[in-house]
């Protein structure tokens, strides 16, 4: 049994890795604001803390506390790193940082892990509002593998779907179609990869046993056409999808890039990894999200 600390642990596939966590019979502790409700009763430790805030962040070491793996699913720039390097030093055998696909720029070729190195990306401090969502991830990847005193992985996601997405990335779409309402997509041939929340919680619960640091693709074996995903969605719907590249704001895709984004997961599978087809799950998903 390890004792494990999950901060940002009470919905989508934070909230997921718990339950597995449970199940395997570790001794799971959750850290958030407090704002969303949970349902694990007394089967999980709870603690309440501003993770944007140092002072408040150490309450997680409170009392001599000490983890064996700390999941950190919201770390959102390089200050919040630095904060966590300060609080979780001597405190922490293994960090497993939840990264991004946005840090690396969409391109035609497959990214892999050294694309970006955290290891001497140049490092500018500043809090979440200081950069974009990618800038943010990659600096933050930085802090952490240039000045933790700790083990660390940063596992990088693609977009992560599921039916308790709370975003509601793909509902968009589906909603978009059902209403008949343009959809703002730049280019249809541009190939996506996601990972659904189920996978994605597995595999952060696989991490906690391997020794591998530095950063990890993830991500669902196989790609998709933006035109071939609409396609499912008009199937599932019976209705025909607007595509624009002029509309406004509201309409614009959250899946619309310029290009494909997508990235290699051959460290992973080296590993001895297995990653779940997208086929095995996207369509079934858009056919579950479109029926309601």
């Amino acid at each position: 049994m390890k004792k494990i600390l999950i901060l940002g642990g009470t919905r989508f596939f934070g909230k997921r890795l718990a339950e597995l966590l449970l199940e395997e019979g570790h001794q799971v502790t959750i850290a958030t604001r407090g704002n969303t409700a949970d349902d694990f009763g007394d089967r999980v430790g709870r603690i309440q803390l501003d993770r944007e805030n140092k002072e408040s962040l150490a309450k997680a070491v409170e009392g001599g506390r000490e983890w064996d793996t700390v999941f950190d699913n919201i770390c959102y720039s390089p200050q919040a790193a630095q904060d966590a390097c300060d609080v979780f030093q001597g405190k922490a055998k293994r960090y497993i940082l939840t990264s991004t696909l946005s840090v690396y720029d969409p391109s035609s070729r497959l990214h892999q892990e050294k694309d970006v190195n955290p290891y001497i990306y140049p490092v500018s401090m500043g809090g979440r509002s200081d950069f974009s969502y990618g800038e943010a991830k990659r600096l933050a990847e930085a802090v952490l593998f240039q000045n933790a005193d700790f083990p660390v992985a940063a596992v990088r996601f693609p977009i992560v779907l599921g039916e308790d997405d709370y975003t509601g990335r793909l509902e968009f779409h589906i909603d978009h179609v059902k209403q008949e309402r343009p959809i703002g997509i730049p280019n249809l041939q541009a190939k996506m990869c996601f990972i659904s929340s189920s996978e994605a919680a597995s595999f952060l619960s696989w991490m906690k046993n391997q020794r591998v640091e530095g950063p990890i693709n993830a991500r669902s074996k196989g790609e998709v056409k933006l035109s071939e995903l609409m396609g499912w969605i008009e199937k599932e719907t019976g209705k025909k999808a607007i595509i624009s590249k002029q509309v406004s704001d509201e309409d614009k895709s959250p899946f619309g890039v310029p290009d494909s984004w997508l990235m290699d997961t051959n460290k992973a599978e080296r590993l001895g990894y297995q990653f779940q087809p997208l086929q095995a799950w996207l369509p079934a998903l858009i056919r579950q999200l479109a029926a309601k």
